[in-house]
């Protein structure tokens, strides 16, 4: 039940922040935008844990995963705008 929590989380957290941070070089489609809700989750609990807002065994949460999303996206788009002027 968890890897299906992951997925439900992760896709709204990615639409959350899709739609909190439009621009034309975002990906698109419903497995794109899940995934990038997964590794905003994953990339919040790494930077929370280093930080010290979270312990070992905790992960981030929706907020967090929103946050984490937000920043996925944000390193996708600078790549894509810089890959796309060469």
């Amino acid at each position: 039940m968890s890897i299906i929590y992951y997925i439900i989380i992760g896709f709204l957290a990615g639409v959350i922040a899709k739609f909190l941070m439009p621009g034309p070089n975002e990906p698109g489609g419903f497995i794109l935008t899940t995934v990038l809700g997964i590794i905003g989750a994953v990339v919040a609990t790494y930077l929370g844990q280093a930080i010290g807002w979270y312990g070992p065994n905790q992960g981030a949460g929706f907020v967090g995963a929103i946050v984490g999303a937000i920043i996925v996206l944000f390193v996708y788009g600078f790549f894509a705008r810089r890959s796309s002027t060469l």
